[in-house]
């Protein structure tokens, strides 16, 4: 696996990551054995760059993570986000807090989860309304100056905010959906980080799995699987993505890739300064998605599966006001 500088700060990590939300949260069935067992393959492969959040779960997948790494600290680059504030009891209650003190005990509880002593990159999940992102960013900085946190990141935020936190202390890394059916991030966000020296993490670079081809209808999802309440899964929104899942199948056959191959080699092509992060709790779908490293499409290819802009159906998620933009 090769490696990339990620940002123009010092930060190095694997040239794609692994997303372990879905080990605890939100796509049905656990399994904690498979989920370390998949850890601990992407660090055989050279997969480093670990992505977690405290509200996953709410809480329990950075104590899977934890689990999965102990002894292993040396060996990794560990992400993960605090500020959507999620209750154990009413999961589907959430709220995002911003604030010095909140910061402070966030980074603390994640630490202590995690059983490490800093985490490698630490993420404001979503931008607060009601504080000042300087002053979080302000109190973020301080857990670098402490040795609790090596980089900062934000997510999901817009170029404005992006600005206005970098101004107080350089940001690493900005964390925003971006796919082959998720492409706004390249009308001002992506030119935003280039200029300002921001390394850029994909998630759900595989359309929260739909662009591996394998959903077709929610009938096989589990009851609680949040892409049952996604807009892009329902209805006619579905049908008619089924479009973008079509044409990338044709350029899977021609290339002979799997279809999540083709999807990941897509986005690798779209810059050096890109880490996706391909969430999977399986480890045979992990070294899938290895493969896409060094999987090769052709111009033709590639402007074959860029026509695809904007062709999505569907918000992608519920409620966009969450999205900072």
């Amino acid at each position: 696996m090769d490696r990339i500088a990620l940002g123009s700060h010092g930060l190095e990590v694997s040239r794609q990551g692994l997303g372990c939300m879905g080990m605890s949260d939100f796509y049905g069935g656990r399994d904690e054995d498979e989920a370390i067992a998949t850890i601990h393959r992407a660090l055989e492969l050279g997969v480093t760059f670990l992505d977690t959040a405290d509200m996953y779960g709410p809480h329990t997948n950075e104590v899977l993570v934890g689990k999965a790494i102990a002894g292993k600290r040396d060996q990794v680059q560990l992400a993960t986000k605090f500020g959507i504030v999620r209750d154990p009891d009413d999961v589907t209650t959430r709220g995002i807090n911003g604030s010095p003190d909140y910061v402070r005990q966030a980074i603390d509880a994640s630490l202590q989860r995690l059983g490490v002593e800093y985490v490698d990159l630490y993420y404001l999940h979503r931008v607060p309304s009601d504080t000042p992102i300087e002053e979080t960013v302000g109190a973020m900085a301080e857990l670098v100056t402490a040795g609790k946190v090596r980089f900062l990141g934000l997510s999901e935020a817009s170029p404005s905010t992006i600005r206005r936190a970098h101004a107080v202390h350089p940001i690493t890394a900005l964390q925003t959906e971006y796919s082959l059916w998720s492409r706004d991030a390249e009308r001002e966000i992506l030119p935003t980080l280039r200029e300002l020296g921001i390394g850029f993490v994909p998630y759900s670079p595989l359309g929260r799995g739909f662009l591996t081809g394998t959903i077709r209808s929610l009938s096989a999802l589990d009851a609680d699987d949040y892409r049952r309440f996604s807009p892009r899964f329902q209805g006619d929104n579905l049908a008619a993505n089924i479009a973008i899942v079509e044409a990338i199948d044709a350029v899977a056959t021609a290339a002979d890739l799997t279809p999540a191959q083709v999807a990941l080699a897509w986005v690798h092509a779209q810059g050096n300064d890109i880490a996706p992060i391909p969430g999977t709790k399986r480890r045979s779908y992990l070294e899938q998605n290895v493969a896409a490293t060094s999987a090769h499409l052709s111009p033709a290819q590639l402007e074959q599966l860029g026509a695809l802009a904007d062709a999505a159906v569907g918000n992608r998620y519920p409620d966009m006001s969450l999205v900072d933009r």
